[in-house]
């Protein structure tokens, strides 16, 4: 199999998983439908962030990752708010 055709897949399908992310962390409060599926999507946004960060950091591209860690620390403002010690909401 093709590396380039590999690491093309491999960055649509973490673009797909934000994309859901993104989907999960909207749709459920805005339809009142399955709110748990919103702390679910930021867990699951802070993973990939987790994986943002560390691919960023192994390419030296310092100002990328800033980005990253205001994502990831909203991502986990969500899941400890809706999973912490005393949920809101």
């Amino acid at each position: 199999m093709n590396v380039l055709l590999w690491v093309v897949q491999w960055l649509l399908a973490v673009g797909f998983l934000e994309l859901l992310a993104a989907l999960g962390l909207i749709l459920p409060g805005l339809l009142h439908i399955a709110p748990v599926l919103t702390p679910l999507a930021a867990a699951g946004l802070v993973v990939i962030m987790v994986g943002a960060l560390v691919t960023h950091a192994r390419r030296n591209e310092r100002s990328a990752m800033a980005v990253n860690v205001v994502l990831l620390v909203l991502s986990a403002v969500v899941v400890w708010g809706r999973f912490g010690p005393s949920p809101l909401g």
